[in-house]
């Protein structure tokens, strides 16, 4: 689980792809300090696991799924990546929840300045625009976000100067990809109102009767 509040810009030392994997191998300075093998370390929003450790460097491995479904597939050496360790069970709490599982990707269509603020547009899949709320929250490339524009293939988020300057959003520019994660509450709400029930030959219906039959009422 992470908080969606990147703590580290790092750099891909090696991308080593074979076929549909890869090997990245990353350098970072401040996280390297409490990373350990079997860590959990969101990379551009995309929870992987520590692999190996060498100094500065760690690595993980990314599977086809992962390169399928994120832009991790077109990392390459040199390329700045959003940094976050699993959130500490001690720790603030700055963003949302974000669990690190991406939802699918989307490219940035427009940026824009107003006074101190970046307005970003992004291209979200239209099966999805369901679970966006205006004033939600909204994971991209792993940094944690406020909704200010929704339509039904679009997304607007904003930030400030600070957040640029931390963030791989600042290096990005119409055309380029990012990772999208929903908020995790909108989908689990989603899928409990819609979800339909499972026809059982053994299905009871808890009433009034059932209740009585039972001994629960007299």
């Amino acid at each position: 689980m992470f908080t969606g509040i990147i703590e580290e810009l790092g750099t891909v030392k090696r991308a080593v792809k074979n076929g549909k994997t890869i090997k990245l191998t990353i350098k970072a300075s401040k996280i390297i300090e409490d990373v350990h093998l079997g860590d959990s370390i969101s990379v551009n929003g995309v929870c992987l696991t520590v692999t190996d450790l060498n100094g500065d460097e760690f690595s993980m491995d990314v599977m086809p799924e992962t390169f399928n479904g994120t832009s991790l597939s077109s990392v390459k050496e040199q390329t700045k990546v959003n940094l976050e360790r699993a959130m500490a069970a001690n720790g603030r709490f700055g963003g949302h929840f974000v669990t690190g599982h991406v939802d699918g990707t989307g490219q940035i269509l427009k940026k824009s300045v107003r006074e101190n603020a970046i307005y970003i547009d992004i291209s979200i899949p239209n099966s999805l625009s369901h679970l966006l709320l205006m004033k939600g929250s909204i994971a991209i490339d792993g940094i944690s976000l406020t909704v200010f524009g929704v339509t039904d293939d679009s997304v607007t988020v904003s930030i400030i100067p600070h957040t640029a300057k931390e963030t791989v959003l600042d290096l990005k520019h119409p055309g380029d990809s990012v990772n999208i994660e929903f908020d995790m509450l909108a989908k689990y709400l989603f899928s409990f109102m819609n979800r339909e029930p499972k026809e059982t030959s053994h299905k009871q219906i808890l009433s009034e009767s059932f209740l009585k039959e039972h001994g629960f009422l007299s």
